[in-house]
């Protein structure tokens, strides 16, 4: 009678742990509209469904993963009736908006449309970036900090990039500097995470800049263990395997200049009173600093690039807090040796790879890319930027971000390195 009793109250428990992890997961999926799309580096078979792999790696997954990949493809069926509606809306683009952001003037941007080199081949041109990153990433040679750590040993705060839409099965790693302002508003328009009137924002460029960058706009992985607990590595690492990733990157010095020119040159409160000020006391000899931007500038206090770079190269900076991730490297944004990504955009060449990557993720009829900016920071500045600064500093700083110019196939600054 005892065995009987203990049987029927471990169904009961079993049960209702069951439903509650249903519920907690639900809350993802079942209010998203969940569907998927195929990662498009990941060819399935005709019976596959879609964004699902099949094969060893999935036979080998624990019995937690293999119960939430199937509650996965559970919601497939009741969303992509939903999920056709929404592809059926012809998205028509903004026109020419008013740029009045002191900013976006700074920043130079060019709103003006630009024809695709037709020359590039772009299927070509991606399997050639992913070689070479995963070439280098497998390279026991070629070592920078962090490449050898695994997934599990990344911590969650570090994972604050990672951007997911669950509608559409995508992630896209931001970068700052790298047209992620842009990304960040695709991601909004394809996710529907911010509503306009109680609408969904369809044009990306009617979004206002100040919520693109509010965090709680979007769903990234640093979030997913105050919604999941101890779930959410699971979560993670299934929807790293399933959706489509994506990150652009730009050459790491050109990206230092334009991090500082945005930051340094215009009246950012928060940024002179976090890193302003200190530069200008340790590098520059000021004391007795003004407490706002706007008098330092009124009285021709503003750092300098040189102060900028000292900063960068004092070992001090990075004891006290980690880099801001402004200039923070891309490998420590985006941990492209730990996340297989499928797509891999550049600034250099982004009208040609925001048109592509669209048409990938078959969503190009839904939205297009906001018009490109052409930030004046070019890699023709470099020589003039880096006149000034001594050349140990120099080499110094390519060895501080040398990963990110070999793990995207940036060519290392020779002129900028030697006498």
């Amino acid at each position: 009678m005892t065995k009987a009793r203990l049987l029927r109250l471990s169904v009961v428990l079993v049960s209702i742990f069951m439903i509650l992890l249903i519920i907690v997961y639900w809350d993802n999926v079942g209010t998203a509209h969940f569907y998927l799309h195929t990662s498009f580096s990941r060819p399935h078979s005709p019976g596959a469904l879609p964004g699902i792999t099949t094969g060893e790696a999935w036979e080998a997954l624990p019995d937690v993963d293999e119960f939430l990949v199937k509650l996965l493809s559970s919601s497939l069926k009741q969303n992509s009736s939903a999920s056709r509606k929404t592809e059926q809306l012809l998205v028509q683009g903004s026109n020419k908006p008013v740029v009045s952001n002191l900013e976006e003037n700074v920043r130079g941007y060019d709103w003006s449309t630009h024809n695709a080199r037709n020359s590039l081949d772009q299927e070509k041109l991606q399997i050639e970036r992913q070689r070479m990153l995963r070439e280098f990433c497998a390279n026991s040679s070629f070592t920078f900090p962090t490449k050898e750590r695994s997934f599990d040993d990344i911590p969650n705060y570090e994972l604050n990039h990672l951007i997911v839409d669950d509608r559409h099965g995508i992630i896209y790693c931001y970068v700052p500097k790298v047209a992620c302002t842009n990304w960040k508003r695709v991601m909004i328009v394809l996710s529907e995470s911010l509503l306009d009137q109680g609408v969904p924002y369809r044009n990306p460029l009617d979004i206002p800049r100040e919520h693109v960058h509010n965090t709680s706009t979007h769903l990234t992985f640093n979030k997913f263990w105050r919604r999941y607990g101890k779930f959410s590595r699971h979560l993670m690492k299934i929807k790293l395997k399933k959706y489509t990733k994506f990150l652009f990157v730009r050459d790491p010095f050109v990206r230092l200049i334009s991090a500082f020119r945005s930051k340094f040159e215009l009246e950012n409160e928060e940024f002179y009173r976090r890193f302003a000020i200190p530069m200008l006391k340790l590098y520059s000899n000021h004391t007795n600093l003004p407490t706002s931007v706007s008098e330092a500038f009124g009285a021709g206090l503003r750092v300098s690039f040189s102060d900028f770079i000292q900063y960068l190269l004092d070992p001090r900076t990075e004891k006290m807090a980690p880099f801001n991730e402004h200039w923070r490297q891309v490998y420590r944004l985006c941990h492209p040796c730990q996340i297989d990504y499928d797509f891999i955009g550049k600034l250099e060449t982004l009208d040609e790879d925001a048109a592509y990557l669209l048409q990938l993720l078959k969503v190009d009829r839904l939205l297009r890319f906001p018009p490109s900016y052409r930030n004046r920071t070019a890699s023709s500045w470099e020589d003039d930027w880096f006149a000034k600064i001594p050349l140990a500093w120099r080499q110094q700083l390519y060895k501080l971000y040398e990963a990110d110019f070999v793990l995207f196939g940036y060519p290392k600054p020779e002129n900028l390195l030697k006498d």
